[in-house]
């Protein structure tokens, strides 16, 4: 511990919290070695006087705390030096964080440039500060240290490009607020960061949202919902399944083409179901099996999408009336599922209640929802009619949206 004195620093070894039991004004530190040899030389020499401290004022939780992240830091060091670098390592010094995205529930994305490129960095840090056990880091820092090696490996013009990723990012410095950190703030030593490429557009959550009112034309929704289909499509092809597939997840270039993106809950496949349990995505978004905590396989991506290309079709939230409880026991008690407007086109409802069928085993896959998808008219148009106005006898007869 350094304290500092008329500018000049004394060296104070630790001592024990049982030297500190006096709280009168003018304690002394007490115990042999309670200031090093290397601390008495290298400044100059003290009297009694000058080693008087509050020992009131000394925060021996706080110094605890310090201690421990600073030894779990060397230790997380250490570690990570004697430890061969994979080939989805990336150099931390490319590395550039310039500004906060968005928080989430498994992570925070920032913006930045690696090797001059602009990329989204996502930070995902488990069980740091007593959150989790030593045990549970470990076995997560596993699971996404083999994930990742999968990731890497994506290269799909519907899937959110990955550059690499870093398992230990103690000595990067992100962007902070906070006037008394100097601009940045360190992270915790079991951080682990993954970097994709940057997309400027919005996602399709907002994009939807844009045009709630006037709606998307056929040839948009049926644009966008193949994008989406590709992408999943490619992603159980390599047996991962993404877990939490909605608007929000799905990110737009300049060019408005749809990319998959975050994969904080992503895994690959299990080959038991029974080895893929848990509610584990977005509530209005989730497959019966899941709300109900059954096993469950790629299939529940299927279910989601069929949710997704609803609101792509009608650019509205599902069961926007409904609580989070009433939903869930809905879904999976009652068959709950969204109203299908009766302007939609056949073709599109049906791959809409073959994807969120009860039955995972029914559903399709999403290689033949991608053959469904191509195969359907949009010559006629079909888009959804806007809140307000008049459905004629051909309510598709008019192009809609952008």
């Amino acid at each position: 511990m350094d304290l500092q004195k008329n500018g000049e620093v004394i060296e104070v070894s630790e001592t024990k919290k049982s030297d500190y039991e006096e709280r009168s004004l003018g304690l002394k530190l007490k115990g042999t070695g309670s200031l090093s040899d290397k601390g008495m030389k290298s400044s100059r020499n003290f009297s009694s006087k000058d080693m008087v401290f509050r020992a009131d004022k000394i925060d021996l939780k706080s110094l605890d705390i310090q201690l421990e992240k600073h030894l779990s830091r060397v230790w997380s060091s250490n570690i990570e030096a004697q430890r061969p670098k994979e080939e989805w390592e990336i150099d931390l010094s490319k590395l550039d964080i310039r500004s906060l995205v968005a928080r989430g529930t498994y992570g925070t994305v920032y913006r930045g440039t690696y090797d001059n490129q602009d990329v989204a960095v996502k930070l995902l840090d488990w069980g740091e500060d007593g959150i989790g056990t030593t045990a549970e880091t470990a076995a997560l820092r596993a699971s996404f240290q083999q994930e990742v090696a999968v990731w890497h490996k994506l290269d799909n013009p519907n899937v959110t490009k990955f550059i690499g990723a870093s398992m230990g990012t103690s000595n990067l410095k992100i962007p902070s607020k906070d006037p008394l950190t100097d601009g940045y703030t360190s992270l915790p030593s079991r951080a682990c960061c993954v970097v994709v490429e940057y997309l400027p557009g919005r996602t399709l959550k907002e994009f939807l949202y844009a045009n709630r009112k006037r709606k998307l034309a056929f040839k948009i929704v049926i644009r966008l919902a193949l994008d989406l289909s590709r992408g999943l499509s490619y992603l159980h092809s390599k047996k991962i399944v993404h877990r939490d597939v909605k608007a929000e997840n799905m990110l737009l270039d300049a060019h408005r083409n749809l990319k998959i993106a975050d994969f904080g809950v992503a895994r690959v496949e299990a080959q038991n179901p029974k080895d893929m349990t848990g509610e584990t995505g977005t509530l209005g978004y989730m497959a019966p099996e899941v709300l109900d905590g059954k096993p469950y396989n790629r299939k529940c991506d299927v279910y989601s999408f069929g949710i997704c290309l609803w609101e792509i079709y009608c650019c509205d939230l599902p069961y926007p009336d409904l609580s989070f409880a009433e939903v869930s026991s809905a879904v999976v008690r009652q068959n709950l599922r969204p109203e299908i407007p009766r302007c939609c086109p056949s073709s599109l409802a049906n791959i809409m209640r073959k994807c969120w069928n009860a039955n995972a085993e029914k559903r399709p896959d999403m290689d033949e929802v991608v053959r469904l998808l191509e195969t359907t008219d949009t010559s006629k148009g079909g888009g959804m009619i806007p809140e307000g106005q008049a459905n004629g006898c051909f309510c598709f007869a008019v192009a809609r949206g952008p």
